[in-house]
């Protein structure tokens, strides 16, 4: 492990067969398990890795239409959603203090 001025950092090779062995320390901190795979992608900073996303991206229409499947009631306001927060804000705080 050698230190930086972004913290510490692993040094590592490039195998013959092109390959590199991330560190355990990396690894773990990412959540980053045997089979994970990663998007490479080459900045000019240097190499990302990042995991590809196991779901693809969506859109919120996407989203949003399949909530219409769950519920079938009557149309809320932003009025009544900010009312049901707040209102769900205060009883999980009242349980929190013991009220």
């Amino acid at each position: 492990m050698v230190w930086s001025w972004w913290g510490f950092m692993e040094i590592t090779k490039v195998s013959s067969k092109g390959q590199v062995v991330i560190p355990k320390q990396v690894r773990d901190a990412h959540g980053w398990r045997e089979g994970t795979e990663l998007i490479v992608e080459n900045t000019s900073h240097g190499v990302l890795l990042r995991p590809k996303r196991v779901f693809k991206p969506t859109t919120v229409e996407e989203v949003a239409g399949c909530l219409a499947k769950l519920y079938k009631g009557p149309a809320r306001s932003i009025e009544d959603m900010d009312a049901a927060i707040e209102a769900e804000a205060v009883r999980r705080y009242k349980r929190s203090v013991g009220k």
